[in-house]
């Protein structure tokens, strides 16, 4: 079982790789990942050997808080609550630099020649006194690193805070020492020196000074992390809060929490969709670029489907409520990008085990700076502020940030794209993708089949042959039946009761009609029933050649003859293939299809090899070849057909699947219904790992450098020594640079696709005034028909009557008329 927890208390890596500690040691634990960012924990865990509230308890144990989400009121979504942290870190940052100011006046007045209170300057008492009162609110604000840090330490699992308040506390202790030798001292008039020297111990300022950056640093960072979640809260905000709801046959308005399955929605113009569902009246465009990244309104019939989020642009629909709540496709939208912002990728392990000795290691390496700096004979004062140096310069937050801060900013950049990633592990391998295998039928080509070609038997007719055929097909779902079906329909071909359909995988259909089996496929499947066609090979290949796909159909042993289907080719397919090839990727077309229609296909789209004639079950051992060979698999599919393919790949993507987002056999999935989110997919891969990279890199050379450089390493050759404010304020700055370099994947933008068509010459680009078109439904059926004429772009406009017909082939007027008459209306002028 998996289930994720709030966490509370964590402030860097150290803490989050001892809460994971503690959890995964649990018996029955299969696998626990802890998020910094998000403040979650997520647990693979055997319900039988464990339950919820041991992990709680385990996580107590370690000196934290957990709470399984919904199950403690008051617990705000990880939005709301990083707002709210970024407020009250703000607050204290404020009230610290109230007081900061005035006390480094004070501290510092006289080095720089400004002007002080005669009382100060001629009672050194009183001097050292007044920083100390200025400094005690500072740490008061400020006494979460105090408790946190020392009760982390105790425990045993010091944290970043652990870190702060040893630091800051060290300079508080030295400089109360100092404080109390300055007032016994001042009645010793002639110890001149000895009071002296009691000044430069006191830190107040330093200790302000740190506590007050490290705040800034925590102000900015949470600042940081709230927009790293903006992906999230912005499709949170799709859904509106309310909805025009028809009931008793009135319209009344309820909220989106009260909507259930059945009920009849009204939406107009400009609003948004409450919930997913099925339009029963009306009909208008409807713009689904928040869930799809498509930015083209689609057009939305009587029976068209609505999902929750989209916006309609234009019209009036009644939607019938199917889904509401968690079951949408924009609630499993954003549980996908939240889960996938919250695993873990393998590249961050490194940074895990660092993070877990990292505090232990630099509490130890400042006491060595301590002991090793008196052992030399300096002050101690020097020694002391060295020690605190290397306390507050180091950044185990920088280290725990660098990994989840990209995933979330990144995959959220994709939800913006149109593709939702599920896990942080599928974004990191699909950088080294270095094959992309592409199913051929809905995924290079549109999957909308069109009757191209009839040739009956020598003992049969047209009619007969579409009767028979359209008959058996009836029942089936695959594109070239319901192409048949919609063909017949529209020829008003009669049809035959049949009975026991049964598919045959790979090969085709077959049923019973009267006495006879009504029997339709592939070639192959003919011969296998022993059934003999004319020249069906020579058929074939002429087929192939025009990239039209044959099916025979036969009743009993008669041949009846063949009917064959031709596919669009989706007009990105070409201009993605190219851009693939020129991120020097292999690209292979793998279909179940004959070679010939699949060299056709590869042809006209650019891709140089072709895996042909390839059983469903048997694309998966395709793809483990490939692997076998040494290459890294991307598969492109639909999701349901290819499954197997799909989860045998390195990554699996699942192409236009707008209302199932939730494809169990795909770690991507592509809503946009083309190739270009591919070519997008892998290009942000690539960006994501380029910038933990980057992360990982400062993270760890800040460290390497920061910490040597506040020991004094530096001091004996050259003579550099870092002060604890300096430390602090570079520490501050470590884990804002990190969290605001991931933030830059938020513009992530795709490589264009500079468009490389296959025929030269000027678009033809011709307008259609057509007559009785009254809906969305009607422009939906003429832009399919204009659409279905080979080489043809169309785009309907329903509020101007009107087609926009683009081309590179030179289409006759007739051939654009003839095509809207079928649909069942008028063109009256072509311009």
């Amino acid at each position: 079982m998996k289930k994720k927890f709030n966490v509370t208390g964590m402030t860097c890596s150290a803490c989050q790789a001892h809460v994971e500690r503690a959890v995964a040691r649990l018996p029955g634990m299969r696998s626990a990942a802890v998020n910094l960012l998000q403040n979650t924990l997520t647990a693979d865990y055997d319900e039988e050997r464990l339950s919820t509230q041991d992990i709680i308890a385990a996580v107590r144990g370690a000196g934290y808080d957990a709470f399984a989400p919904g199950e403690e009121t008051g617990v705000l979504s990880p939005q709301r609550a990083a707002k709210d942290e970024a407020r009250r870190i703000k607050y204290r940052f404020i009230a610290s630099l109230i007081f900061l100011l005035p006390l480094l006046y004070v501290a510092m007045g006289q080095m720089l020649a400004l002007p002080l209170p005669k009382e100060l300057t001629e009672n050194p008492g009183l001097f050292a006194l007044t920083q100390f009162l200025l400094v005690l609110p500072v740490l008061s604000v400020n006494r979460r690193f105090f408790t946190n840090g020392f009760k982390r330490l105790v425990q045993g699992g010091p944290n970043m805070d652990s870190l702060i308040a040893l630091g800051s506390g060290a300079a508080v202790l030295s400089g109360l020492w100092g404080l109390f030798r300055i007032l016994v001292l001042m009645e010793h008039p002639d110890w001149t020196a000895a009071l002296e020297q009691a000044f430069h111990g006191l830190y107040f300022e330093s200790a302000a000074m740190i506590l007050t950056l490290v705040t800034l640093g925590k102000w900015l960072e949470a600042r940081a992390k709230v927009k790293t979640s903006d992906a999230i809260s912005a499709l949170v905000r799709l859904v509106p809060q309310e909805a025009s709801v028809l009931r008793d046959g009135k319209e009344v308005s309820v909220p989106v929490q009260g909507l259930v399955p059945g009920d009849i929605v009204v939406v107009r113009a400009g609003e948004r969709i409450a919930a997913d569902g099925v339009v029963v009246d009306g009909g208008g465009a409807a713009d689904e670029s928040a869930l799809t990244g498509e930015s083209v309104p689609q057009d939305k019939p009587i029976g068209a489907e609505l999902a929750a989020g989209t916006l309609l642009a234009s019209g009036y629909v009644e939607l019938k409520v199917a889904r509401t709540g968690k079951d949408t496709v924009l609630a499993q939208i954003i549980t996908l990008v939240e889960e996938a912002a919250g695993s873990k990728a393998p590249i961050a392990r490194l940074a895990d085990r660092v993070s877990a000795v990292f505090v232990p290691t630099v509490i130890a390496i400042a006491l060595l700076t301590l002991v090793v700096w008196l052992a030399q004979g300096t002050s101690f004062s020097f020694a002391l502020s060295s020690a605190i140096a290397v306390l507050v310069i180091s950044c185990p937050c920088a280290l725990g940030l660098a990994t989840p801060t990209a995933i979330m900013v990144g995959t959220g950049s994709a939800a913006r794209q149109g593709i939702l990633v599920k896990s942080a592990a599928a974004l990191e391998r699909a950088h080294k993708v270095t094959t992309v295998v592409l199913d051929k039928t809905g995924t290079v080509t549109s999957g909308r089949m069109q009757v191209a070609g009839i040739v009956p038997g020598a003992q049969s007719s047209s009619e007969e042959l579409l009767t028979q055929a359209a008959s058996l097909e009836h029942f089936s779902q695959h594109p070239f039946a319901q192409a048949l079906s919609g063909y017949a329909e529209e020829k008003n071909i009669p049809l035959v009761p049949v009975s026991r359909f049964e598919g045959i995988p790979g090969r085709g259909v077959c049923a019973q009609e009267g006495e006879e089996q009504l029997s339709g496929g592939n070639l192959t499947y003919m011969q296998e029933l022993g059934v003999a066609v004319a020249d069906g090979e020579k058929l074939l290949a002429q087929e192939a050649a025009l990239g039209r796909t044959p099916l025979f159909f036969v009743r009993g042993k008669k041949y009846l003859g063949m009917i064959s289907f031709s596919d669009t080719i989706k007009p990105a397919s070409a201009d993605a293939v190219g851009l693939l090839k020129r991120m020097h990727l292999q690209v292979i077309l793998l279909t179940g299809d004959n070679p010939q229609t699949a060299q056709s296909v590869a042809r006209a789209v650019g891709i140089d090899r072709v895996i042909a004639g390839v059983l469903p079950q048997e694309k998966e051992a395709v793809i483990r070849r490939l692997q076998d060979e040494g290459e890294v698999v991307a598969m492109a599919g639909d999701g349901v057909n290819d499954a197997p393919a799909l989860v045998r790949a390195d990554v699996g993507m699942a192409l236009g699947a707008g209302t199932d987002v939730a494809v169990e056999s795909a770690d991507i999935v592509l809503m946009k219904d083309d190739l270009t989110g591919v070519a997008t997919a892998l290009q942000l891969s690539r960006a994501v790992l380029r910038n933990i990279k980057e992360n990982l890199f400062w993270a760890f050379i800040y460290n390497v450098l920061g910490i040597p450089l506040a020991a004094g390493v530096l001091y004996l050759p050259f003579g550099w020594k870092l002060s604890p404010m300096f430390a602090a304020a570079a520490m501050s700055l470590s884990s804002v640079c990190v969290v605001t370099n991931a933030l830059r994947l938020r513009f992530f933008k795709p490589a264009r696709i500079a468009r490389k068509h296959q025929h030269k010459g000027k678009i033809m680009r011709k307008t259609l005034i057509i007559e009785g078109m009254v809906c969305a439904h009607c422009a939906g059926r003429v832009e399919r028909a204009l659409n279905s004429i080979p080489g043809v772009q169309a785009k309907v406009d329903l509020s101007q009557k009107c087609a926009v017909v683009e081309s590179h082939a030179q289409i006759t007027d007739e051939a654009l008329k003839q095509a809207v008459q079928k649909a069942g209306y008028e063109v009256v002028a072509i311009n």
